[in-house]
């Protein structure tokens, strides 16, 4: 015995048996039901058998009707096959095979003529196949592979196909029904032949029941069910999604997501319907991605609008699509810059015209708001103030954190990307920046959504810190805001959320991304084709589909709200600087910071200037005369603040001029050249006489400038005017001085081709 058994083992190493089914690629939700189903590479429907798929009534009746010996033999019944035998040569023919499950699963596998010789080499490759898998998994293969009619191929194909269920739910007559066809799949085919399914389907049944198989009382209620069945097409649900995971995992026959069924299916009708009533304004689709902030699994995946509408690209995966992100990286902005300490909610940033070496931003509604706090600007999406943050904290801190973020566009553009990164000059796609406003709901650390169960967990990385993203999530989650939609309705009720719109340049994107413990929904609306929209806008657009959504999913919800860690203090500020307050700071308001971290900046909107009795001269420090003259407090305001104050004739306190008599230079702020920027190329027609523009910022002592072209005075003028001249070709200097004696330049190249 034991000389055989080495023999058996040394043929199976030498000769081994190749098991390798094609199956159908399977895509289950969370609860493992059939989501989607893919033909496989022989365009067969072959689908995986589970182990939970057979159940106990199924196992009985493919056992007692195809093999009764089957979990006590070795892939060989000797006595069936010795019957066999005998029989066919009495009879000169082949009356029984003698075959057990384990030998049809050889011959489903590698299909051969019936000839002696191959049943003696299939006998012996059953031996193999009981030496390397159990007997579980070799039912299992079984049922995977009997034939049905047609390309259908295993008993779940059929079930599905058929019965439009699992094979777990089949009733008795369901599964005699499933365990006879394949011994005569041609003449028994469902849906054509089922009024003699039935007849040999009840021949059946009571062979059972005298074997004591089932119960009378259960062979009863099946000899009454009727059979009316007929062909149906697979389920086809969560198309986008089940596509993109057929691709990405081609070896694996069954796919367990955690998508929520019914989640995906009432965000698809929303979906669906929000964007029928949007096709008057030629706004055509839509994508949304919803993510379990308490599993990190993504329980909804809706690419587009509607996948079968092929003329308005409803097989385009929307949630991959790279696109602009217009102003939703602006909470990662000014999270990094409450991280660095450079500014806490309340601090004051300046929302006027501004130049930054040739960029020169608007905000989308192309209004101006002076002096705004931070919250402000986030939470009214302001342009101008979240381009000067960026400046302040430099666009590689914000690339680097990006990248951590797995912004795959980001990554491969990193070294072209500018300031305008914080208005969306970039490339991004829903999944991204759905994964990047979950780390807000997680503290700041970034951990990305699996789609599938079992998957290893991503290691977390930071990306901001627990305090600076409460600070993000505070002024988020405010709804007195613009981006708020009008209809009040869309707050009733609805879960407290922290959300973010963005619109893209040329009006081609609308996002709103939403949060809050529970649950982080990303929305896009637009059109796959680009064509950009004037109604389109993150605000008036995606927001509605977002709290529908979260209306939807999380309806009425009492989850908690995010609580700031003992690192987070309060403090009174100067509300004019946003600074910690001086003596003269007689406004004074309550603000958010971080221990050790925020800065402890004295506030300075104030400075205290000489000037005579009447105030209508000022002197310097080394002009100051010993007697009548007093201290007064003058505001300190940045050169762009006044300029913007000038062009909107805004009333604002000025200094009083210097002392005219006084020789020494006052060293004020110099002039900012706002036009022509320094660096700048210029390619003029010589052909027409192209004037170019001098314009400045100064502060708000100045009254007069002085502009030089190549050193050479060209024109005096007040601080605000534009002044124009036609520029010399090659390289030229400009210059400008204030009446103060501080001057600035810029270069500039001018050709005329």
């Amino acid at each position: 015995m034991a000389g055989l058994l080495l023999l058996v083992l040394l043929l199976d190493f030498c000769f081994p048996f190749e098991v390798k089914p094609q199956y159908s690629t399977l895509v289950l939700d969370a609860d493992g039901k059939l989501l989607h189903a893919f033909l496989n590479p022989q365009d067969k429907w072959r689908m995986p058998t589970e182990a939970q798929d057979i159940t106990p009534a199924l196992e009985k009746a493919i056992l007692f009707k195809e093999d009764r010996w089957f979990r006590y033999h070795f892939g060989i019944n000797p006595l069936a096959v010795a019957r066999a035998f005998f029989r066919n040569i009495i009879k000169g023919k082949r009356t029984s095979g003698a075959s057990t499950i384990t030998m049809q699963v050889v011959r489903l596998l590698h299909p051969a003529k019936r000839t002696y010789g191959h049943k003696l080499l299939e006998m012996w490759r059953a031996i193999q196949l009981e030496l390397h898998y159990s007997k579980d998994e070799i039912l299992q293969m079984y049922v995977s592979l009997v034939p049905y009619s047609s390309n259908i191929e295993g008993l779940k194909s059929a079930s599905y196909l058929f019965f439009q269920k699992s094979p777990e739910v089949l009733s008795l007559a369901e599964i005699v029904t499933l365990t006879i066809i394949p011994n005569r799949p041609s003449s028994l085919r469902l849906g054509v032949n089922n009024a003699l399914i039935v007849q040999e389907r009840n021949r059946w049944l009571k062979q059972y029941e005298e074997a004591g198989v089932f119960s009378s009382e259960e062979i009863a209620d099946a000899l009454l069910e009727p059979l009316d069945v007929s062909r149906h097409a697979a389920p086809k649900l969560a198309p986008h999604l089940s596509i993109r995971l057929h691709k990405t995992h081609p070896e694996q026959a069954i796919l367990h997501t955690h998508i929520k069924r019914n989640k995906q299916l009432y965000a698809e009708q929303l979906v669906k319907n929000y964007v029928q009533r949007l096709e008057t304004m030629h706004i055509r689709n839509a994508a949304v991605l919803v993510i379990n902030n308490q599993t990190q699994a993504i329980e909804a995946y809706i690419g587009s609008a509607d996948f079968n509408k092929t003329n308005d690209g409803g097989q385009v995966d929307g949630i991959q699509a790279i696109r602009s992100p217009g102003s939703t990286l602006k909470p990662l902005l000014y999270g990094l810059a409450f991280d660095e300490g450079i500014y806490t909610p309340k601090s004051q940033l300046y929302d006027v015209p501004t130049n930054f070496n040739g960029f020169e931003p608007e905000n989308f509604d192309k209004i101006f708001h002076g002096k705004v706090s931070v919250e402000f600007a986030l939470a009214n999406s302001l342009n101008i103030p979240a381009v000067r943050v960026l400046q302040r904290i430099s666009t590689p801190l914000m690339v680097e954190k990006l990248k951590k973020a797995e912004f795959q566009s980001i990554k491969k553009n990193a070294s072209k990307l500018g300031l305008s990164l914080a208005l969306g000059g970039c490339g991004v796609t829903l999944e991204e920046l759905t994964n990047l406003f979950a780390s807000y709901a997680h503290g700041g650390n970034f951990v990305k959504a699996s789609f599938l169960a079992k998957e290893s967990p991503a290691t977390p990385q930071a990306l901001l810190s627990e305090e600076a993203t409460f600070f993000v999530n505070t002024i988020l989650s405010q709804v007195t805001r613009p981006d708020l939609p009008n209809n009040y309705e869309y707050t009733y009720r609805m879960p407290k959320i922290a959300w973010k719109t963005g619109t893209s340049f040329g009006k081609k994107d609308a996002w709103s991304i939403g949060y809050n413990a529970h649950y982080t929904v990303g929305v896009w609306v637009g059109n796959f084709s680009g064509e950009g929209v004037p109604e389109l806008s993150g605000a008036n657009i995606a927001t509605p589909l977002l709290f529908d959504i979260f209306n939807t999913i999380d309806y009425n919800s009492s989850a908690k709200w995010f609580v700031p860690s003992s690192k987070i203090g309060l403090r009174k500020i100067c509300a004019e600087s946003g600074d910690l307050p001086n003596t003269f700071c007689t406004h004074q308001l309550i603000d958010y910071y971080i221990e050790g971290i925020s800065h402890t900046r004295t506030c300075t909107h104030l400075q205290n200037i000489w000037v005579n009795a009447s105030a209508s001269m000022r002197y310097c420090g080394a002009c100051v005369p010993d007697s009548g003259a007093v201290q007064r407090p003058y505001p300190s305001y940045a050169p762009e603040l006044v300029s913007w104050f000038e062009y909107k004739h805004i009333h604002y306190e000025r200094m009083p001029p210097h002392n005219p008599a006084c020789m020494e230079i006052s060293h004020q702020n110099a002039p900012v050249i706002v036009y022509p920027t320094d660096g700048a190329e210029y390619i003029l027609n010589p052909k027409e006489a192209t004037q170019l523009m001098l314009s400045c910022q100064t502060n708000n002592a100045t009254k007069t400038v002085y502009w030089y072209i190549n050193d050479k005075l060209y024109q005096k003028a007040s601080p605000t005017a534009n002044i124009f001249f036609e520029p010399p070709a090659g390289r030229v200097k400009i210059s400008c001085a204030d009446d103060q004696g501080n001057n600035a330049n810029s270069w500039i190249t001018v050709k005329k081709e």
